[in-house]
């Protein structure tokens, strides 16, 4: 189970703070048996963020990091004991208890850096912003305690503020492992498509307040033979770089649709659109032939999209989306409260639901603040005659909060975590046996 549950944390990012991880890794250390490996992430010169764009654009850019540290380890470490923390200013921690290859690790490093560093919206005009990450990694030694550890992997940071361009490092001064190359990766993935390799795995969702499975959404993971498991993230990033985003986005779809045609009638699928999708001015068409070769009934068929899909043009992304909708498939706006989100998008697209980013209820147990944001989004929703789904329900009392707020539906590792065709097939057949 993720290790960050009943921790103290950082007010503004939600992370663990400091106190908080040194406990953790303490504790992780003094077991014997399965190795710890930690990673600092420093992002450079980060008061010019506020001194350029204004301390709200500085925080809002801290939670947005925060907000992709946390997605990124749970695409990577869905079965492993892993922990985000802030350790403070705009430095943040990543660490994993697990056997993990020194190439896996510098590709993760990698990984993360490449999701951080890309572009953040400014609060207060219509810029955005880039932030320069710096990783030091380390796997700890026997023996070793945690403020050794994090003070080793401060040593290495500050090692690299001499060497521009460099964004990982080390803290035993090695060389990073040579790994593998970005163009042998991207033809590593075009073989994998070609041999059916990359697999679906499905997130169940439940209704509320009846806690009754109604449907899951379909996730992308690749079992790389040298690095180890890649998730959704890192996974269309590369494709991104092999241009080859489109064809993996078909890809999953077909194989999800497949997959989904057998299941009970009375569940429903969900789908990401990537940013490539939507700027396809045949992507509606193109979809909706997939849809009717697939034989999957499209008023089940929920599609997901997120703000960084939206932010090039709102007004074809308007048309695209209301030529799906007219087929009856259901429209949600993904990750919804995580970074600046456009209340335009709202008046313009023919939306169904919102689904809520779960840093809009990692708090709502403990903080009456967390939880009046909570009321005030279901409230709006309510009043655009929108549902709301709850992402990232990993407690019993976070479930009964949501349940109690209004939200429709929600996902989370309180039930399940995402699992493969055959697992979750058994679920389903389970619902529809008790329907």
């Amino acid at each position: 189970m993720n290790a960050m549950v009943a921790m103290e944390r950082d007010e503004l990012t939600g992370l663990p703070g400091r106190a908080a991880s040194l406990e953790r890794l303490d504790q992780w250390l003094a077991r014997e048996g399965v190795p710890v490996h930690a990673m600092v992430l420093s992002l450079g010169r980060f008061e010019t963020v506020n001194l350029a764009f204004g301390e709200a654009t500085g925080d809002g850019a801290l939670a947005e990091v925060a907000r992709r540290l946390m997605h990124f380890g749970e695409d990577e470490f869905e079965l492993s004991d892993w922990i985000a923390a802030r350790l403070g200013g705009g430095k943040f921690l990543l660490a994993l208890r697990e056997d993990c290859t020194r190439e896996r690790w510098q590709w993760l490093a990698e990984a993360l850096a490449d999701a951080v560093a890309l572009p953040i919206a400014a609060v207060e005009s219509d810029a955005s912003l880039r932030l320069w990450p710096r990783i030091a990694l380390i796997r700890a030694a026997p023996g070793e305690d945690s403020r050794a550890l994090l003070d080793r992997l401060a040593e290495a940071l500050g090692r690299m503020k001499g060497q521009p361009g460099r964004r990982t490092e080390w803290i035993d001064r090695q060389k990073a492992p040579d790994g593998i190359s970005g163009a042998q990766l991207e033809a590593d993935l075009m073989g994998a498509m070609a041999r059916g390799e990359i697999e679906v795995r499905f997130q169940p969702q439940y209704a509320l307040p009846e806690d009754v499975l109604i449907g899951a959404e379909a996730l992308a993971r690749w079992q790389h033979p040298v690095l180890g498991l890649i998730g959704a993230g890192p996974l269309f990033a590369i494709a991104q770089r092999a241009d080859q985003t489109s064809a993996l986005s078909r890809h999953v779809a077909e194989r999800a649709l497949d997959i989904a045609r057998e299941w009970p009638e009375l569940l429903r699928l969900s789908l990401n659109i990537t940013p490539n999708d939507l700027a396809s001015p045949n992507f509606a068409n193109d979809f909706l032939a997939l849809l009717g070769q697939s034989g999957f009934d499209p008023h089940r068929l929920t599609l997901e999209i997120t703000e960084q899909v939206l932010l090039a043009d709102l007004d074809m992304a308007a048309a695209v989306l209301a030529k799906i909708q007219s087929a009856g498939i259901a429209l949600s706006l993904d990750d919804f409260g995580a970074g600046f989100c456009n209340f335009r998008y709202l008046k313009l697209l023919p939306l169904s639901a919102l689904k809520l980013d779960r840093t809009m209820v990692e708090g709502i147990a403990e903080n009456s603040r967390d939880l009046a944001v909570l009321r005030a989004i279901v409230a709006m929703a309510r009043a655009l005659d929108l549902t709301v789904v709850a992402e990232g329900i990993d407690t019993e009392e976070k479930r009964r909060i949501v349940a109690g707020e209004g939200c429709s539906s929600y996902q989370g590792f309180l039930r399940a975590r995402p699992m493969k065709p055959d697992a979750f097939a058994k679920l389903a057949m389970a619902r529809a046996a008790a329907a």
